[in-house]
């Protein structure tokens, strides 16, 4: 297995419930596009790692400028996640090792954290399935009756929120996806590894590793990342602006 992890990033999403203008991965939060943001935290933890950024073979907004790492290159998006990733992992088919680790991270959750990122990739350097970052459910679960009333109360016990990156062997990876697909709707890349019979591992990660998906996610993800770069700078850890920032 390579030291240096696999990094894809889907990216080719439209976006739509945000009802914005541009696909969400190119609204900006301090001037700057989240895709922006979400590169830059993955390179600030992960300089060495090999990147796929999966975007519409359309897209016309993209600026390599916000890339920031050495080894990179563009793959085109699918119309599903799942489709995404699959035509990634048959970018790198000629370089990559059944046995390298492969992390899959949301472009629209900017504010994972550098600690998170380190936690997760130690867990599953050798790890022979895989993983990802998630949260411990902390609210009461409801269960509706398919008529917006509640049918019961779920027991929280046991339950995570499923985050990213979600890192497996490209092998397995390349080999659960293909199988998903031709089973039916993939929600996450763990999904299509449990259906393989297998488990991946949780390994806790930060409630505040937000996924921008509603229009008020964006005010709240750029609150949480003004509230972390203040706890950075009191304590000392240096901060990495995403490439193509302004001076503010």
């Amino acid at each position: 297995m390579s030291v240096a992890p696999w990094l894809v990033v889907p990216a080719a999403g439209q976006g739509r419930r945000m009802g914005a203008d541009r696909p969400k991965q190119y609204l900006e939060i301090a001037g700057v596009p989240v895709l922006a943001h979400t590169l830059a935290r993955l390179h600030a933890a992960l300089p060495a790692a090999r990147l796929c950024l999966c975007l519409d073979p359309d897209d016309a907004r993209f600026d390599p400028a916000w890339v920031p790492f050495v080894d990179w290159r563009r793959v085109p998006g699918g119309a599903e996640r799942v489709d995404s990733v699959t035509h990634a992992l048959e970018a790198i088919a000629a370089e990559a090792a059944d046995d390298d680790l492969v992390l899959v991270h949301d472009v629209a959750r900017p504010c994972v954290t550098a600690g998170d990122l380190h936690r997760l990739h130690a867990a599953l350097v050798d790890d022979p399935v895989g993983g990802l970052l998630a949260a411990p459910v902390a609210d009461t679960m409801k269960r509706d009756d398919g008529a917006g009333r509640v049918a019961a109360t779920e027991p929280r016990a046991g339950l995570w929120h499923a985050l990213t990156p979600q890192g497996f062997r490209y092998g397995l990876l390349r080999r659960a996806l293909a199988a998903a697909r031709d089973g039916g709707a993939v929600t996450d890349e763990a999904s299509a590894v449990e259906a393989l019979g297998l488990a991946p591992r949780l390994v806790s990660g930060r409630r505040d590793n937000l996924k921008i998906t509603h229009p008020e996610d964006l005010a709240l993800a750029g609150q949480i990342l003004a509230a972390q770069r203040l706890s950075q700078s009191a304590s000392g850890e240096p901060y990495t602006a995403p490439c193509g920032a302004r001076e503010r």
